[in-house]
């Protein structure tokens, strides 16, 4: 049987999810942006997610959940599988749903939930972190990546079976209180969300995917 430490060993077959709210309400966080630009850059994030996470190594395919169609068609034009979102309401009821999906398209592969506002996101560590969590899930095991400030949760995994996500206030402590193993901790790209403009100032300031970086050219000025 393979174990977490034996990650490297086990061969990465994962489908990605990435739950996305219509970008019309999406990241009011954004405070002092139009709500056209606030729009244009959370749509850009989860493009820019999506993007990265269909070039990753280990990844068959990338379903984004979401209910906006202009989203969804350029989600499909970036090679990205799209569903409706039936549970819109209830974000972790919305990954158990995908899942349902995963399983029934793509038996056999990892079901990884990715938030979608990563727009800082490196295939060369998703890669790292998915080879991570396969290990994990392997031996039974789910996975967790805490967000940057440690509270929060960019990406869970787990066995379709026993696929339970706690997103939400404190998330973070609510995975490890399911017994879920942290994973990640070194990949900066994974645990970097964007969520107010101190954090997009960071993010330009350290590179963002090209769809970020058109949404914001001359239409922001972060917070830094």
């Amino acid at each position: 049987m393979s174990t977490p430490l034996q990650a490297s060993s086990v061969a990465t077959r994962c489908v990605v999810v990435i739950p996305v709210k219509p970008p019309a309400v999406g990241k009011s966080r954004l405070g002092g942006l139009s709500d056209e630009v606030r729009r244009d850059v959370a749509e850009a994030f989860a493009l820019d997610t999506a993007q990265a996470a269909a070039s990753t190594p280990g990844v068959e395919a990338v379903l984004v959940v979401t209910d906006d169609f202009r989203l969804a068609s350029s989600m499909r034009a970036l090679g990205c599988e799209v569903m409706p979102d039936g549970t819109s309401e209830n974000l972790n009821a919305t990954l158990v749903q995908a899942v349902a999906e995963v399983v029934r398209r793509w038996p056999g592969a990892v079901p990884v939930a990715l938030c979608a506002d990563l727009p800082r996101l490196r295939p060369v560590e998703l890669a790292a972190v998915l080879r991570e969590v396969a290990g994990h899930v392997a031996a039974g095991r789910s996975a967790f990546v805490p967000d940057r400030a440690g509270s929060g949760t960019t990406l869970y995994a787990a066995p379709a079976a026993h696929f339970d996500p706690r997103f939400g206030a404190e998330s973070a402590a609510r995975h490890r209180s399911t017994g879920a193993v942290e994973a990640g901790t070194s990949a900066t790209s994974v645990r970097t969300d964007v969520d107010d403009l101190a954090d997009l100032g960071e993010a330009l300031a350290a590179g963002v995917g090209p769809h970020t970086s058109r949404a914001c050219e001359g239409r922001v000025t972060p917070l830094g």
